[in-house]
This record gives C-alpha cells, sequence and structure tokens, in this order.
C-alpha cells in the first residue's frame, strides 16, 4: 500500500513553515497517533499552533502497523500537508481539476509548487443557523473569507487570512458580549441589524491573522505576526489559551535535543475597541511570556512557563527582552510593577491508550497561609488542571473520551493596576470564566469512518456574579485592591451559581474540509439570585469550509 511506504523515508531537520489554525481537523487526530504511538521526537504537542512540517515529519516516522490501523487519518493529514510531503511521494490529485487551475488537488483552491516557492490559497466559509424555542429571532453565522500560506527559498514562510462576519449568539453569550463590551475572538465589532429578516442583537466583525516566519538555522526559527498561540493538552489552558481576540506577537522557537524553548513578546489591549470614543486608540500593555518544554522520557515531557504583563504609557520595557532570564527577577529589581505568572505543565503516554496530563497556574501565593494557616487569604491566588484522554474506549475503534478537571482560586490573574490583568480587548488569556470557578468536562468523539464525525461533551461549572460595585474575585479585570475581604475566600463567592452544559455535534465531511453539521445545545444556570437563572437551548444546522467548530463554552 502506498500509505506505508511513506513510513521509509526519514524526518526532516526542524524548521518552523506554515501553522495548523488551534481550531483545525487534525488536532484531534494527531493527538490520538501520538497517544497510540507513545511517543513525540518531533514536535512538543503542548505548544501550538503546531507546524505543518513538524507534523509531516511525525507522520513519516510512525510504526508501520500503527500507520495502518490509520490509513484514512494519515491520507487526509497528508493531503491537508502535502507541500511537505518528499518528491517522491505524491498525494492523490483532483480526478476533474476545476477549470484546469482550481483544485489539481482535493486540499486546496488554488496553489503554485515550485522547487524554491510554493503559495497555497483556499475560501473560509462557516453558515449555520439555529433556533432557540424561548427566543423569537434565529440564531445565524455568516463568516466569509480567504486564507493563504506559502515559502520562499525554504527559509521564508508566510501566512495570512481574512473573515468577515455577521452573527447572532445564543443569550447567555450576548449577556457576556454586554458585560464585557467583547466578542470573543474577536476585536472591534458593531451593532448588526437587519430589515430583510426582522434580525436584532446580532453583531458583525472582522478578523484577520497573518504573521511571516524566518529560519535562522536548523534549531533557532523567529516569527512576527498577528495572531493567537495556545499552551497544553487540554479542552482548556490555564497558562496561555486561543480564546481572546488576535494580538501582535513576535515569537522566537530554540529547538535542541530534548527542548523546546519559546519565547513569545506580545502587545495586547488594554480594554475593548468597542470601550473607545469615536476613533481613539485603545490604551497598550504588553507581555513577555516563555515556555520551556523538555522530553524527559518519549512519552513524558514537563513544561515551565512565565509570563509578565505590564504598562508603560504604550511603549515596551526594554528588560524584558532577555530571552533567557527569569522575569520575576527583572519585575523585582524594577520595584515590582507588574503582574507576574509562573506556570507548569506536563503529559504522560502510557500503554498506547491513554494520556495523563495537567498544568499549575501560580499568580501569587504565601506558604504558611496556603498549607499551614488554611485561613482562605486572598492573595493565594492559583490555577490548576487534571486531565485524561482514553482512546478506543470499549475496543471501539475511533471511540475516545477526555475528562478534565479545571479549577481557578479568586482573584487569580488579577493585579493590584487594572491594567496589568492578564487579559486583552477584556477577553481572558487564559479559561473564558476568568477566575473564581471550578468546572469538570467530559468529552466523547467517536469517529466511525473518515467522513462522519460524532462529537458530545458535558460541562458543570461553578462560580459566581459580582452585585453592582463589589469585587468577589470572578471578574479578572478588577483590581484586586477592590477585593472584598482579606480573609475567608473560597471558589464561588459572590452570588454563586452552578450551570451545565451538553454539546452534540454531527459532522459529515463532503469534500476534503468541507462540512455539513448539525448541532444540539443546551446550558442550564441556577443562580442563588433567582432574577439571574438562564436557561438556554437550541438546535443548529451548516457548512463549513476549511474552518473549525465556533463554540461558547462558558
Amino acid at each position: 500500500m502506498r500509505l506505508l511506504l511513506f513510513l521509509l523515508f526519514p524526518g526532516f531537520v526542524f524548521c518552523q513553515g506554515s501553522p495548523l489554525p488551534t481550531d483545525h481537523p487534525a488536532y484531534p487526530l494527531l493527538d490520538r497517533l501520538e497517544i497510540l504511538q507513545g511517543s513525540n521526537d518531533h514536535f512538543h504537542a503542548s505548544l501550538k499552533y503546531y507546524d505543518r512540517q513538524d507534523v509531516v515529519s511525525f507522520l513519516l516516522a510512525l510504526d508501520s502497523t500503527l500507520a495502518a490501523q490509520n490509513a484514512a487519518d494519515l491520507a487526509y493529514l497528508f493531503a491537508d500537508n502535502a507541500e511537505w510531503l518528499p518528491d517522491s511521494i505524491t498525494t492523490r490529485p483532483s480526478k476533474k481539476p476545476f477549470l484546469k487551475h482550481f483544485y489539481q488537488s482535493p486540499a486546496n483552491f488554488y496553489e503554485i509548487s515550485k522547487p524554491d516557492f510554493f503559495l497555497k490559497v483556499n475560501p473560509l466559509l462557516r453558515l449555520s443557523v439555529g433556533f432557540d424555542p424561548g427566543d423569537e429571532q434565529p440564531l445565524f453565522e455568516n463568516s466569509r473569507g480567504v486564507e493563504l500560506r506559502g515559502g520562499i527559498d525554504q527559509r521564508i514562510y508566510f501566512y495570512a487570512n481574512i473573515l468577515e462576519s455577521q452573527a447572532r449568539f445564543p443569550s447567555y453569550a450576548r449577556q457576556w458580549v454586554d458585560k464585557y463590551r467583547a466578542v470573543p475572538g474577536a476585536g472591534l465589532h458593531k451593532t448588526y441589524r437587519s430589515t430583510l429578516f426582522d434580525l436584532s442583537n446580532a453583531y458583525d466583525f472582522l478578523n484577520s491573522q497573518s504573521y511571516i516566519s524566518f529560519k535562522l538555522t536548523p534549531h533557532v526559527n523567529t516569527q512576527f505576526g498577528y495572531g493567537r498561540n495556545f499552551i497544553g493538552h487540554g479542552y482548556r489552558s490555564l497558562l496561555l489559551s486561543d480564546f481572546a481576540s488576535n494580538y501582535l506577537y513576535l515569537k522566537l522557537n530554540w529547538r535542541v535535543w530534548k527542548l523546546h524553548y519559546q519565547n513569545v513578546f506580545a502587545e495586547l489591549g488594554h480594554t475593548s475597541p468597542a470601550q473607545q470614543a469615536g476613533d481613539g486608540l485603545v490604551p497598550k500593555k504588553y507581555m513577555a511570556a516563555h515556555h520551556l518544554s523538555i522530553n524527559i522520557r518519549p512519552n513524558l515531557t514537563i513544561g515551565l512557563f512565565e509570563a509578565v504583563i505590564f504598562e508603560r504609557n504604550n511603549f515596551f520595557e526594554l528588560n524584558y527582552l532577555n530571552p533567557l532570564i527569569l522575569y520575576r527577577s527583572i519585575e523585582g529589581a524594577l520595584g515590582s510593577p507588574d503582574n507576574v505568572l509562573i506556570g507548569l505543565d506536563a503529559r504522560w503516554n502510557a500503554f498506547g491508550k491513554i494520556q495523563w496530563y495537567g498544568q499549575l497556574m501560580l499568580d501569587e501565593f504565601k506558604f504558611d497561609e496556603l498549607f499551614l494557616e488554611r485561613r482562605g487569604w486572598w492573595a493565594n491566588k492559583y490555577a490548576f488542571q487534571v486531565g485524561l484522554k482514553a482512546l478506543n474506549l470499549l475496543g471501539i475503534d475511533h471511540l475516545d473520551v477526555a475528562l478534565e478537571y479545571n479549577q481557578a482560586r479568586p482573584y487569580t490573574y488579577t493585579h493590584r493596576d487594572s491594567t496589568a490583568n492578564y487579559a486583552h480587548f477584556n477577553q481572558a488569556l487564559a479559561h473564558p470564566l476568568g477566575a473564581n470557578f471550578k468546572e469538570g468536562i467530559v468529552r466523547l468523539r467517536y469517529q466511525p469512518s473518515h467522513n462522519w464525525l460524532l462529537e458530545a461533551r458535558f460541562i458543570r461549572f461553578h462560580s459566581a456574579d459580582d452585585s453592582p460595585g463589589s469585587n468577589w474575585g470572578s471578574n479578572i479585570l478588577l483590581s484586586y485592591q477592590t477585593r472584598e475581604q482579606d480573609y475567608g475566600n473560597s471558589i464561588g463567592q459572590g452570588i454563586s451559581y452552578k450551570g451545565f452544559i451538553a454539546g452534540l455535534d454531527l459532522s459529515y465531511q463532503v469534500k476534503h474540509n468541507l462540512f455539513l453539521d448539525l448541532n444540539l445545545f443546551y446550558r442550564q444556570k441556577n443562580s442563588t439570585d433567582d432574577r439571574l437563572d438562564l436557561q438556554t437551548r437550541y438546535v443548529s444546522s451548516g457548512l463549513r469550509m476549511n474552518l473549525g467548530r465556533q463554540r461558547f463554552d462558558f
């Protein structure tokens, strides 16, 4: 079988090329293959985006038996990343290219492949319509765009997309937008009303991502762009997630031996663009972060994380440009004006079927108060995650389950100077719930064939709202100096509420990366203040092309 011949070719030397967007369908497939293989020497899976060239290197090195058992998954992944296959390997061409020049291969609308240059161009589309029995108006999303990626001389790589959207979200998501004056994952948004379809409470927003990447040496790469990053192995990240809007960043990747060291220097927005009068400049703040990932063993990886958020009247603090030094030591030398966070993450693949993973984020704590006195001191600010993934449940191929628990103490991610909170455009850089929460997640994923996919998720969460003028530690945009009390703080303080989310998603892949979707969703919020109770349920269907799902699971 031709697919098995792919495994006879050695991997490539490390370099950074074009990325897999964090919502790409390839991620769960790559997670499965890494767990089944038990090891991965080609990329450190906690650092996302994955690079397409690294993905192909990993796939080419898979055990031949494993490759044969997952032939359909590999065929999809190779077709989607064909520019990195050796010249001696070709993927299946399109049977009938459109007008001779378009869809010459199943994965790309238009492409150019030369020895010193490649270019891939694809349309982006996400159309859906849904109905909530408790809402007189329909829910919908209408997103259209274009994506391109390419490379020059195997040293310079570029990526860009632009996506124009109009959408009307479920009631709880609209409440979130009204509260934070931001659309999750978006920058500037405007109110959208349609007299033709009699719609209100909808939004119009434009999103784009782009970057250019340079291979400095075979093991050092730099990337300058506008986008998002994600650190971790779970559904959520308590270190750095892709929940917030895109931001300007400079990223350095150092890969040698069993180490992957990454620096991110970013410019963030202190407030939402929707809060600015007229065409005023959004006040700036900045982030410097680094993450060291170490493959202790082929199946065991540990990562160390540190980040600092600061504001300097719209200029970057040059002391934080040092890519190696501990930021806490610099921040202390500057007089401790900034918000420093320290984190740890790990994953362990076991028995070819299971992955354990977890994270720990330390914002601030005092040993005596945390372990000895235990009086609920406000500044014991930390968050942690534990998770488990298990494959082929009950012996059924491609029936996978993931269990995850997340928790963050009140006031975690906050700072005395509210401009230094761990957020961008009023959107959390870690968990969507901010702080002061507990959450349990169960996810099931079943792929009975190459084209069909069924996903279910069940989320239980416990958090709290603030009454007007109060600060009980859930809203990370508020200064912790406005806290309600120094001692006796616990998760769920404030106007406590418990919630439940259940989602069921069915997809059929008509052609490569063209999906028909059917979605069922239910969300229940039960608050100690009955006026804040809210129930949401809807059914929706839609069409996606080269885009992942849009989920507001908070």
